[in-house]
This record gives structure tokens, sequence and C-alpha cells, in this order.
């Protein structure tokens, strides 16, 4: 894609935005819920450990209610049934029961990567909206299926990551496209912990995040793609001109199927992207560095910001608010037609970030051979 085109493209996102802050819903192919009381939520699997957020919020919140619950382990939903106190007759054993019955808007995708099609082939022909945890999948093939069935019957696919609502990645963005910190030439990411096994993952979680037919890989797509995605975002959407990837398990007695570090390294014309991912760090670690002609920009957890000039001490910086309170908010409001598609969550945005993912896949298995 070029850049003209992703300048038209933002600036009639900007467009979007304008008319969202009156009060309009945006124009669009998409069939938005015509729904105004709570977001109706189905889930499908409980197998990502990210699910008990989600069951955490809908038991404090007034506006989002679950409506159904596909998970076929009885044992695995009556564990969390009786910590968030769900009602059972919300738990279906068929996913199409789930969604012919209950109705939701909107469904929230808590299985495996490899099941994320799975669930948008089942949720695109009832005009259902689809939220996945990161990445949107590890394969081309995947991802350009989900795209078409969405284009198809007009709904949402949208990609959920945690630094999505980051203010701290927010208000970077902003100094860069303002000039105050530009032109951008280099990105490092850093995105991992200790492993997923040493952090107290469920068996569940760790049955499919440690198999490379269900997960695509280790720590090079579970945390890899976190880089893969704000690269693009912060490359307004151009594809790296070239990727290099290494990968190693460095624990193999924990992770024998999967890599535990991976290093990518993107190429675009005028700036580079290291992204670091690891299960082998000592401390959970979500961070970039991004550095400009005018100098850098660390962009930490949530709202940690600092910038500095050449030869100046590290200065704190207070980012502004990212306008969302976390994804919940956000699949309520984009459902309805109250705000625009995020680029961050959006389908273009993450079927880049997937050619990336593939691409480094691809080599590194070539490497091991």
């Amino acid at each position: 894609m070029t850049t003209r085109v992703i300048a038209i493209a933002l600036a009639l996102l900007g467009a979007v935005q304008a008319a969202c802050a009156q009060g309009l819903a945006p124009a669009g192919a998409v069939r938005l819920s015509p729904e105004t009381g709570p977001l109706r939520i189905g889930i499908i699997g409980l197998v990502h450990g990210h699910v008990e957020g989600l069951l955490w919020n809908a038991s404090k919140r007034d506006d989002i209610k679950i409506v159904g619950i596909y998970e076929p382990n009885t044992a695995l939903f009556e564990r969390l049934a009786a910590k968030y106190k769900i009602d059972p007759a919300l738990r279906f054993d068929s996913l199409e029961k789930m969604l012919d019955q209950a109705k939701p808007e909107a469904v929230s995708v808590m299985s495996s990567i490899r099941d994320h099609l799975p669930a948008v082939e089942a949720c695109a022909p009832r005009g259902v909206h689809v939220m996945v945890e990161k990445p949107l999948a590890f394969s081309n093939a995947d991802a350009s299926r989900m795209a078409a069935l969405a284009k198809q019957h007009g709904i949402l696919v949208l990609t959920n990551y945690e630094t999505s609502w980051y203010a701290s990645l927010r208000e970077a963005k902003k100094m860069i496209e303002s000039g105050e910190m530009a032109p951008l030439r280099k990105m490092v990411f850093r995105h991992g912990h200790k492993g997923p096994k040493e952090i107290g993952c469920s068996p569940e979680f760790l049955a499919w995040l440690t198999d490379p037919q269900q997960n695509g890989g280790g720590a090079l797509v579970d945390f890899g793609c976190y880089g893969a995605v704000l690269a693009t975002w912060l490359m307004d959407g151009a594809r790296p001109t070239s990727v290099v990837a290494s990968a190693a398990t460095l624990k193999p007695e924990v992770y024998p199927k999967v890599d535990d570090d991976a290093t990518i390294v993107l190429t675009y014309p005028h700036a580079t992207a290291v992204i670091e991912a690891s299960w082998a760090w000592t401390h959970d670690n979500k961070e970039a560095d991004l550095y400009t002609e005018k100098g850098s920009i660390h962009a930490g957890k949530w709202d940690e910001l600092s910038m500095r000039s050449e030869n100046a001490p590290a200065k704190a910086v207070k980012p502004g608010p990212t306008g969302f309170e976390n994804e919940w908010v956000y699949l309520r409001k984009v459902a309805r037609g109250e705000c625009p598609i995020d680029p961050l969550s959006g389908m273009e945005l993450n079927m880049i970030a997937v050619e990336i993912l593939d691409a480094a896949r691809v080599q590194v298995a070539r490497e091991r051979r």
C-alpha cells in the first residue's frame, strides 16, 4: 500500500472520529448493532487465560452482559463459573446453538489461535461481530479467509492487544506525527516474560500455547505479534521490505515443541524495527524504544513515557488519555457505530502483522531443517 493511500485512509479516519465526537455513527458496509442496552457478549472458549479479565469485568460493569458461553470442557466451565458466579444456564456445548439461542451482538474468542478461523466462520453468516485475542492468526491463509468472511457478511473482526490501550504508545505516535520527535528511524520492541508455565498459566492455556499446531510457534507468535502490529501502525500501514528472524528454545525441558526466545528484524525504506519476544526473561516486559532524528521516546506499560534529546537526561512525559478505558468499552462502542474502528485492532494492519509472523515462522522453520 502506498503512502498516499495510507494518508487518505487516515484522513478519512479522522473525519469519522470527528463525526463520532458529534454523536454520529460512521457509515459503511458493516452491519452495526441497533441495540442500546448493555452489550450482549458471547464467549467462544475458556481456554485462554485472558478470559478471566472479561469474566471479572462482566461481574462489575453494567455496560456489558455475557449472554452465552461455548465451552465443551465441563470441568473448566464449572471451575470458572464457581470463581465468577456464572449462571450454569449460560453454557452451551455447541457453538452454533450458543449463537442462535443466546443471540450475542459480538463474541470474544478465547480459544487457541488456530480456532480463530472456525469462530469467524460460524459468526460471520449470523452477523455477529468478533473480537479475537492477539494475534489475528499465524498464517496468511487463515487471515485472508477471515478478512473475506468479514467483508462478505459485513461484520467486524477485531484483534485485541493489551498494548492498544497504552496511553504511552498513543502519545508517542502523536509526538512523531506532529514532528516534535521525527523522523522515526529505529524501533525496538521488547515483549515477554519468564514463560507461561513459570508465571502459572492454567493447564488448558498451556496445552495449546505450547502446541505449534494451535499457536503457530512459541514466543515468536505469542509476543512477536506485538512488535509486528506496532511497527506496522507506526509505519502508517507500510509493509517491511525485508523480514529476518531467528528463534531458539533455551529451555527445551520446559518447551520442547516451540521456541521460547525470538528476534525479528524488519527493514523499511527509511527505518528499521527490532522485535524481541521471549518466554525466558526474569520479569514481564512490554515496552518500546523509538529513535528519531530529534531524540528518542521510551514507551513503557500503560502511561509510562519519557523522552530525551542528544546528551540530555530522560524527561518524563504525561501522556494524554487513550479515549478508551479498555477493550470492552471499545467493543461496545464500535459494534454500535459510536466510534470508528481503531487501526490497531482493525483487519488491515493485523493482516500485515500476520504476514510478518508468517514470514518469520517460515524462515525459522527452514533454518531448523
